[in-house]
């Protein structure tokens, strides 16, 4: 039963993000949530990952919200008569310790307009990051280890 749920659910993804409500892509959605099915499924029906979901979905979200109003900050800095931005590179200690963890925060910094990772530490405790906002270093410093360090860490 579980089983036929995900099997559903990520049909119903493929034949929404393809957007062909054909039955050949029916099928074909079916296929391919059947192979996902069969080689991830026991990811999908520990209870850890039902308990987690929330915080993945908390996490998706507040990345999302992250990146609309970076755009906004970056494309008012663009329209505006005179940039005022202060740029600096900031070093950010690490409580992640896992490199998928480590990777996708450099990712989400990345990602994120006005910020870029430079350089992971080669002991992975530190990530360097440049910024176009930097007023108050701690700030930054905290923006980043209390929004998206932190969620990862609850989400993963």
């Amino acid at each position: 039963m579980r089983y036929s749920l995900i099997i559903l659910f990520f049909t119903s993804l493929w034949v929404i993000l393809t957007s062909d409500f054909s039955y050949q892509n029916f099928i074909l959605g079916i296929l391919l949530s059947f192979l996902i099915t069969l080689y991830t499924g026991s990811l999908f029906t520990q209870k850890i990952y039902f308990n987690k979901l929330h915080k993945i979905l908390f996490l998706l979200l507040f990345f999302i919200w992250e990146l609309i109003i970076a755009n906004l900050r970056v494309a008012f800095e663009i329209l505006k008569p005179r940039m005022t931005f202060t740029p600096g590179i900031v070093e950010i200690p690490l409580d992640v310790e896992k490199d998928i963890h480590i990777t996708l925060l450099a990712n989400m910094i990345t990602l994120t307009p006005g910020t870029l990772t430079l350089y992971i530490a080669d002991d992975k405790k530190s990530l360097f990051v440049h910024t176009m906002y930097l007023d108050d270093r701690n700030k930054f410093i905290s923006e980043i280890k209390n929004g998206f360090e932190k969620k990862i860490l609850e989400a993963l």
